[in-house]
């Protein structure tokens, strides 16, 4: 069953000054089924950025729609949209964006208090969750007494505690080290393994070869999509390698020719 739908999106921004107008993104259809785990990627300025706010229903599309359990965003209204998120989508940013000045679990607990959930119940859903991240021994500590891989695996949780039906994540890895990214990685792993459904915006190699599934997107449309299978992290992360080299090989050999 797909859990979201994206139904020929297309986004096009006009810039401030000479109304000059600028395409992101072009008809863009892809589906995601209940408990997938898909990365996208691309180069900067290829779109990708612009559709995770789009899915994130940051941003509206100039035409098309995206559909969440079959309900579209469009109809959404502009004062309902934060209760939305709130209640539907789980983000993870590369900058973590805690608040220093709450402990790790006041940021964790703070889309549930904004939802009114009672405290009890609160400690309730963080304590196994905690566990499970390996968080759970600095739960009172604040954001900058921690590594940067314990406040990103603090942001994962708060994005979770709400049982999101999606999980959002902008290059999550983008700001750790090689050890804290393969630590998160695994986390990553296995939430989709208990069925989070996952969608991760990603230039990481790495990070892409752990997904089930990777979409690339150039000039605004999606390029290519290649499925894990069976394929080992090794032998997907090549299979990845090989398209973003084949990618890059078309981009110049179009540059060669409209020269």
């Amino acid at each position: 069953m797909a859990i979201l739908e994206v139904q020929g999106v297309e986004k096009i921004y006009t810039t401030r000054f000479g109304g000059n107008q600028v395409q992101a993104l072009s008809d863009v259809h892809f589906s995601v089924e209940q408990g997938e785990y898909v990365a996208v990627m691309g180069e900067s300025g290829s779109g990708k950025t612009t559709l995770l706010n789009i899915l994130a229903a940051l941003d509206k599309p100039t035409k098309g729609d995206v559909l969440l359990n079959g309900n579209p965003l469009s109809k959404i209204s502009d004062k309902s949209l934060a209760a939305f998120r709130r209640e539907n989508l789980g983000f993870v940013f590369q900058n973590f964006n805690l608040l220093d000045n709450f402990t790790l679990r006041d940021n964790i607990f703070l889309p549930l208090v904004l939802a009114g959930m009672q405290y009890d119940d609160m400690e309730k859903r963080l304590q196994p969750m905690a566990k499970v991240l390996g968080i759970h021994e600095l739960l009172n500590k604040f954001p900058y007494e921690v590594s940067g891989g314990q406040q990103q695996r603090a942001a994962i949780a708060r994005a979770i505690i709400t049982e999101p039906k999606l999980l959002l994540a902008d290059e999550p890895t983008g700001a750790l080290d090689s050890k804290s990214t393969d630590s998160l990685l695994d986390v990553f792993s296995k939430l989709n393994a208990g069925g989070q459904t996952i969608v991760m915006v990603t230039h990481s190699v790495k990070a892409a070869s752990r997904a089930g599934r990777v979409l690339f997107i150039k000039d605004g449309v999606i390029f290519h999509q290649i499925y894990r299978g069976d394929a080992s992290n090794d032998a997907f992360y090549q299979r990845i390698s090989d398209t973003l080299t084949r990618m890059m090989s078309d981009s110049l050999q179009g540059g060669e020719q409209d020269a």
